[in-house]
Protein backbone atom coordinates (compact mmCIF):
# COMPACT_ATOMS: atom_id res chain seq x y z
CA UNK A 1 0.00 0.00 0.00
CA UNK A 2 0.84 3.74 -0.64
CA UNK A 3 2.07 5.42 2.50
CA UNK A 4 0.59 8.80 -0.20
CA UNK A 5 -2.38 11.01 2.29
CA UNK A 6 -5.21 10.45 0.17
CA UNK A 7 -6.31 14.27 -1.34
CA UNK A 8 -8.34 16.27 0.70
CA UNK A 9 -12.06 16.40 -0.55
CA UNK A 10 -12.94 19.80 -1.79
CA UNK A 11 -15.46 20.40 0.71
CA UNK A 12 -12.17 20.35 3.15
CA UNK A 13 -10.34 22.39 0.85
CA UNK A 14 -13.17 25.45 0.61
CA UNK A 15 -13.30 25.03 4.44
CA UNK A 16 -10.02 26.20 4.94
CA UNK A 17 -9.81 28.06 2.26
CA UNK A 18 -12.32 30.28 4.23
CA UNK A 19 -10.74 29.82 7.41
CA UNK A 20 -7.62 31.67 6.23
CA UNK A 21 -9.86 34.54 4.37
CA UNK A 22 -11.56 35.05 7.74
CA UNK A 23 -8.07 34.78 9.50
CA UNK A 24 -6.70 36.97 6.93
CA UNK A 25 -8.95 39.62 7.54
CA UNK A 26 -8.91 40.01 11.13
CA UNK A 27 -5.34 40.10 10.97
CA UNK A 28 -5.86 43.34 8.64
CA UNK A 29 -8.11 44.71 11.00
CA UNK A 30 -5.69 43.83 13.81
CA UNK A 31 -2.99 45.64 11.82
CA UNK A 32 -5.13 49.15 11.75
CA UNK A 33 -5.86 48.85 15.72
CA UNK A 34 -2.23 48.58 16.12
CA UNK A 35 -1.66 51.86 14.17
CA UNK A 36 -4.41 53.73 15.75
CA UNK A 37 -2.71 52.57 18.89
CA UNK A 38 0.87 53.51 18.44
CA UNK A 39 -0.06 57.34 17.66
CA UNK A 40 0.26 57.17 21.55
CA UNK A 41 1.93 53.77 22.48
CA UNK A 42 5.18 52.00 21.92
CA UNK A 43 4.87 49.04 20.08
CA UNK A 44 6.54 46.55 22.44
CA UNK A 45 3.69 47.87 24.83
CA UNK A 46 1.12 47.44 21.98
CA UNK A 47 2.31 43.92 21.49
CA UNK A 48 1.81 43.00 25.11
CA UNK A 49 -1.25 44.38 25.88
CA UNK A 50 -2.39 42.21 22.35
CA UNK A 51 -1.61 39.56 24.28
CA UNK A 52 -3.18 39.88 27.60
CA UNK A 53 -6.37 40.74 25.44
CA UNK A 54 -5.89 37.78 23.79
CA UNK A 55 -5.74 35.61 26.76
CA UNK A 56 -9.16 37.05 27.89
CA UNK A 57 -10.40 36.57 24.21
CA UNK A 58 -8.95 32.82 24.50
CA UNK A 59 -10.77 31.48 28.10
CA UNK A 60 -13.84 30.63 26.21
CA UNK A 61 -11.44 27.65 24.87
CA UNK A 62 -10.57 26.56 28.48
CA UNK A 63 -14.18 26.97 29.66
CA UNK A 64 -15.75 25.01 27.05
CA UNK A 65 -12.65 21.95 26.91
CA UNK A 66 -12.34 22.37 30.24
CA UNK A 67 -8.53 22.16 32.54
CA UNK A 68 -7.87 18.67 30.16
CA UNK A 69 -7.05 20.71 26.87
CA UNK A 70 -3.97 22.54 28.69
CA UNK A 71 -2.70 18.62 28.92
CA UNK A 72 0.41 18.24 26.56
CA UNK A 73 3.80 16.68 25.95
CA UNK A 74 4.94 19.09 23.89
CA UNK A 75 5.97 21.97 26.28
CA UNK A 76 9.45 22.12 24.94
CA UNK A 77 8.23 22.80 21.41
CA UNK A 78 5.41 25.64 22.65
CA UNK A 79 8.38 27.16 24.06
CA UNK A 80 10.81 27.54 21.23
CA UNK A 81 7.46 28.32 19.22
CA UNK A 82 6.51 31.00 21.16
CA UNK A 83 9.78 32.82 21.31
CA UNK A 84 10.43 32.62 17.90
CA UNK A 85 6.72 33.99 17.39
CA UNK A 86 7.12 36.84 20.00
CA UNK A 87 10.54 38.05 17.51
CA UNK A 88 8.09 38.10 14.59
CA UNK A 89 5.46 39.83 16.55
CA UNK A 90 7.50 42.46 17.74
CA UNK A 91 9.24 43.12 14.64
CA UNK A 92 5.78 43.09 13.18
CA UNK A 93 4.18 45.63 15.05
CA UNK A 94 7.32 47.69 14.81
CA UNK A 95 6.97 47.74 11.01
CA UNK A 96 3.02 48.73 11.18
CA UNK A 97 3.74 51.64 13.48
CA UNK A 98 6.78 52.96 11.90
CA UNK A 99 6.03 52.23 8.06
CA UNK A 100 3.29 53.12 5.45
CA UNK A 101 0.74 50.51 6.25
CA UNK A 102 0.33 49.25 2.96
CA UNK A 103 4.14 48.44 3.05
CA UNK A 104 4.46 46.36 6.47
CA UNK A 105 1.57 44.61 5.18
CA UNK A 106 2.85 43.76 1.66
CA UNK A 107 6.32 43.00 3.10
CA UNK A 108 4.93 40.15 4.97
CA UNK A 109 3.84 38.72 1.93
CA UNK A 110 7.14 37.47 2.17
CA UNK A 111 6.23 34.89 4.48
CA UNK A 112 5.25 32.17 2.36
CA UNK A 113 8.30 32.75 0.03
CA UNK A 114 10.46 31.71 3.08
CA UNK A 115 8.13 28.91 3.85
CA UNK A 116 8.91 27.30 0.50
CA UNK A 117 12.67 27.60 1.36
CA UNK A 118 12.30 26.40 5.19
CA UNK A 119 9.56 23.47 4.32
CA UNK A 120 12.67 21.72 2.23
CA UNK A 121 14.52 22.41 5.59
CA UNK A 122 12.39 21.84 8.22
CA UNK A 123 9.95 19.49 6.58
CA UNK A 124 12.20 17.42 3.61
CA UNK A 125 10.26 18.59 0.88
CA UNK A 126 11.19 18.51 -2.32
CA UNK A 127 11.07 21.65 -4.87
CA UNK A 128 11.89 21.63 -8.07
CA UNK A 129 13.35 24.14 -10.38
CA UNK A 130 10.26 26.23 -11.15
CA UNK A 131 9.19 26.92 -7.65
CA UNK A 132 12.63 28.19 -7.05
CA UNK A 133 11.92 30.27 -9.53
CA UNK A 134 9.05 31.35 -8.40
CA UNK A 135 11.10 32.09 -5.39
CA UNK A 136 13.35 34.06 -6.16
CA UNK A 137 10.24 36.04 -9.08
CA UNK A 138 8.88 36.62 -5.03
CA UNK A 139 12.03 38.55 -3.58
CA UNK A 140 12.39 40.31 -6.67
CA UNK A 141 9.06 41.65 -5.98
CA UNK A 142 10.31 42.40 -2.06
CA UNK A 143 13.31 44.30 -3.47
CA UNK A 144 11.06 46.42 -5.98
CA UNK A 145 9.11 47.16 -2.00
CA UNK A 146 12.35 47.83 -0.34
CA UNK A 147 14.59 49.51 -2.94
CA UNK A 148 17.72 49.16 -1.31
CA UNK A 149 20.10 52.25 -2.26
CA UNK A 150 17.64 54.68 -2.78
CA UNK A 151 16.22 57.46 -0.84
CA UNK A 152 12.85 55.67 -0.58
CA UNK A 153 14.80 52.66 1.83
CA UNK A 154 14.34 52.43 5.19
CA UNK A 155 16.14 50.69 7.45
CA UNK A 156 12.80 49.58 8.90
CA UNK A 157 11.81 47.77 6.25
CA UNK A 158 14.49 45.10 6.86
CA UNK A 159 12.31 44.76 10.79
CA UNK A 160 9.42 43.85 8.68
CA UNK A 161 10.98 41.16 6.42
CA UNK A 162 12.51 39.57 9.80
CA UNK A 163 9.27 39.48 11.05
CA UNK A 164 8.38 37.75 7.87
CA UNK A 165 11.34 35.53 8.04
CA UNK A 166 9.98 34.48 11.61
CA UNK A 167 6.50 33.82 10.83
CA UNK A 168 7.93 31.65 8.27
CA UNK A 169 9.28 29.44 10.87
CA UNK A 170 6.25 30.23 12.67
CA UNK A 171 3.51 28.27 10.00
CA UNK A 172 5.90 25.56 9.62
CA UNK A 173 5.94 25.02 13.62
CA UNK A 174 2.12 25.11 13.83
CA UNK A 175 1.76 22.89 10.67
CA UNK A 176 4.19 20.23 12.73
CA UNK A 177 1.80 20.70 16.09
CA UNK A 178 -1.18 20.60 14.57
CA UNK A 179 -0.20 16.69 13.93
CA UNK A 180 -0.37 15.57 17.41
CA UNK A 181 -2.20 18.69 18.74
CA UNK A 182 -5.95 20.31 18.76
CA UNK A 183 -6.05 23.32 17.75
CA UNK A 184 -7.66 25.17 20.49
CA UNK A 185 -4.56 23.89 22.53
CA UNK A 186 -2.30 25.82 20.68
CA UNK A 187 -4.03 28.90 20.79
CA UNK A 188 -4.03 29.02 23.80
CA UNK A 189 -0.84 27.77 24.69
CA UNK A 190 0.91 29.90 22.34
CA UNK A 191 -1.37 33.24 23.60
CA UNK A 192 -0.43 31.94 27.61
CA UNK A 193 2.96 31.82 27.12
CA UNK A 194 3.57 34.92 24.61
CA UNK A 195 2.13 37.18 27.92
CA UNK A 196 5.71 36.65 30.21
CA UNK A 197 7.54 36.71 26.87
CA UNK A 198 6.44 40.09 25.30
CA UNK A 199 6.23 41.82 29.08
CA UNK A 200 10.19 41.82 29.45
CA UNK A 201 10.45 44.30 26.35
CA UNK A 202 7.21 46.03 26.84
CA UNK A 203 8.89 47.19 30.48
CA UNK A 204 11.84 48.96 28.92
CA UNK A 205 9.65 51.58 26.94
CA UNK A 206 6.78 51.46 29.53
CA UNK A 207 3.92 54.23 30.31
CA UNK A 208 0.08 53.55 30.91
CA UNK A 209 -2.70 53.89 28.42
CA UNK A 210 -4.74 56.23 28.04
CA UNK A 211 -8.39 57.16 26.76
CA UNK A 212 -9.51 55.46 23.61
CA UNK A 213 -6.02 54.16 23.06
CA UNK A 214 -7.43 51.04 25.91
CA UNK A 215 -10.00 50.08 23.38
CA UNK A 216 -7.31 49.96 19.88
CA UNK A 217 -5.31 47.06 22.13
CA UNK A 218 -8.40 45.74 23.21
CA UNK A 219 -9.33 45.51 19.38
CA UNK A 220 -5.95 44.17 18.31
CA UNK A 221 -6.15 41.40 21.45
CA UNK A 222 -9.55 39.97 20.24
CA UNK A 223 -8.96 40.53 16.87
CA UNK A 224 -4.81 39.12 16.70
CA UNK A 225 -6.55 35.67 19.21
CA UNK A 226 -9.65 35.47 16.61
CA UNK A 227 -7.52 35.85 13.99
CA UNK A 228 -5.06 33.21 15.07
CA UNK A 229 -7.82 30.46 15.84
CA UNK A 230 -8.68 30.67 12.81
CA UNK A 231 -5.21 30.56 11.43
CA UNK A 232 -4.17 27.39 12.80
CA UNK A 233 -7.60 26.17 12.03
CA UNK A 234 -7.08 26.30 8.64
CA UNK A 235 -3.48 24.78 8.67
CA UNK A 236 -4.29 21.98 10.21
CA UNK A 237 -7.13 21.04 7.23
CA UNK A 238 -5.27 22.76 4.25
CA UNK A 239 -1.23 22.71 3.22
CA UNK A 240 0.83 25.51 4.29
CA UNK A 241 2.18 26.48 0.89
CA UNK A 242 -1.72 26.72 -0.70
CA UNK A 243 -3.16 28.55 1.67
CA UNK A 244 -0.48 31.48 2.86
CA UNK A 245 -1.51 33.15 -0.42
CA UNK A 246 -4.53 33.96 0.85
CA UNK A 247 -3.00 36.47 3.38
CA UNK A 248 -2.68 39.05 0.25
CA UNK A 249 -6.44 39.77 0.74
CA UNK A 250 -5.33 41.86 3.97
CA UNK A 251 -3.62 44.79 0.87
CA UNK A 252 -7.33 46.32 0.10
CA UNK A 253 -7.90 46.30 3.66
CA UNK A 254 -4.84 48.44 5.12
CA UNK A 255 -4.77 50.15 1.88
CA UNK A 256 -8.64 51.98 2.07
CA UNK A 257 -7.62 52.26 6.22
CA UNK A 258 -4.17 53.78 5.54
CA UNK A 259 -5.82 56.01 3.13
CA UNK A 260 -8.50 57.00 5.05
CA UNK A 261 -7.44 57.00 8.61
CA UNK A 262 -3.78 57.59 8.00
CA UNK A 263 -3.54 59.66 4.80
CA UNK A 264 -0.91 57.13 3.20
CA UNK A 265 -1.73 56.69 -0.45
CA UNK A 266 -0.58 53.32 -1.92
CA UNK A 267 2.45 54.29 -3.93
CA UNK A 268 3.13 52.30 -7.05
CA UNK A 269 6.35 50.74 -6.00
CA UNK A 270 4.82 48.98 -3.39
CA UNK A 271 1.71 47.86 -5.23
CA UNK A 272 4.23 46.50 -8.13
CA UNK A 273 5.88 44.51 -5.22
CA UNK A 274 2.99 43.15 -3.69
CA UNK A 275 1.47 42.05 -7.23
CA UNK A 276 5.11 40.27 -8.19
CA UNK A 277 4.92 38.69 -4.59
CA UNK A 278 1.84 37.59 -5.05
CA UNK A 279 2.22 36.20 -8.52
CA UNK A 280 5.24 33.97 -7.09
CA UNK A 281 3.02 32.68 -4.53
CA UNK A 282 -0.10 32.13 -6.36
CA UNK A 283 2.53 29.91 -8.86
CA UNK A 284 3.91 28.19 -5.80
CA UNK A 285 0.09 27.01 -4.33
CA UNK A 286 -0.43 26.02 -7.86
CA UNK A 287 2.38 23.66 -8.07
CA UNK A 288 2.30 22.11 -4.31
CA UNK A 289 -1.49 21.40 -5.64
CA UNK A 290 -0.78 20.07 -9.13
CA UNK A 291 2.45 18.12 -7.52
CA UNK A 292 -0.22 16.82 -4.74
CA UNK A 293 -2.97 15.92 -6.96
CA UNK A 294 0.14 13.56 -9.03
CA UNK A 295 1.04 11.85 -6.05
CA UNK A 296 -2.35 11.27 -5.41
CA UNK A 297 -2.81 9.45 -8.57
CA UNK A 298 0.43 8.15 -9.21
CA UNK A 299 1.04 6.73 -5.83
CA UNK A 300 -0.28 3.02 -6.65
CA UNK A 301 2.47 2.50 -9.11
CA UNK A 302 5.02 5.35 -8.40
CA UNK A 303 8.21 3.67 -6.46
CA UNK A 304 10.45 6.42 -4.83
CA UNK A 305 10.81 9.67 -5.58
CA UNK A 306 13.58 10.86 -7.55
CA UNK A 307 16.24 12.11 -4.88
CA UNK A 308 14.65 9.97 -1.83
Amino acid sequence: MSDVPAPAPPSTIMRAALLMLASTLFFGLMAVSIRLASATLHAFEIAFFRNVFGVVAALPLLLHHGPGLLRTTQLRRYVIRCVIGVVSMLCGFWAIAHLPLAQAISLSYSTPLFVTVLAVWLLGEQVRARRWAAVLAGFVGVLIIVRPGTAGFTATSLVALTAAVMSGIVAIQIKQLSATEPADRIVLWTTMLWVPMSLLPALAVWQWPHGITWLWIAAAGGLGTGGHMLWTRALKLGEVSALTPISFMQLPVVAVAGYFLFDEPLDRWTLTGALVIFGANAYIAHREAGLARHAATSAPTAGAKPGE
